[in-house]
């Protein structure tokens, strides 16, 4: 990945430490947030860390947030609330961490989601 040197030792420091044991177990690795324009490596890298991570880039759930534009398709992605149709089923988000709660999860376009 030409270019992407901050990214890059960034993931490569929240990895590390999280391998010498210098993190909550019950919380997450890491976090990231990769912005810029099409084509410089946000999804390669992010393939790369499942890779890395896992054994394999199946690991990795890629959630395309422009399907996500309007408020109440929110419900899609965490699931409906208390008290609606569909409340038990989960959203496509909760269900995928479910079933693979080690994983990396990208969301792709996350600019054109609803603000909500």
């Amino acid at each position: 990945m030409i270019g992407q040197n901050h990214a890059i030792v960034s993931v490569s420091k929240a990895i590390r430490r999280a391998r010498v044991g210098l993190r909550n177990p019950n919380r997450p690795i890491a976090s990231f947030i990769f912005a810029g324009p099409t084509g410089v490596g946000k999804t390669e890298l992010t393939k790369s860390l499942a890779s890395y991570m896992f054994g394999t880039e199946e690991t990795m759930v890629r959630l395309d947030m422009s399907e996500y534009m309007e408020k109440h398709t929110v419900a899609k992605l965490i699931g409906s609330p208390p008290g609606y149709v569909g409340y038990s089923e989960g959203g496509q988000l909760t269900e995928a961490v479910r079933s693979k709660p080690y994983t990396v999860v990208l969301f792709d376009e996350v600019e054109k989601a609803h603000p909500d």
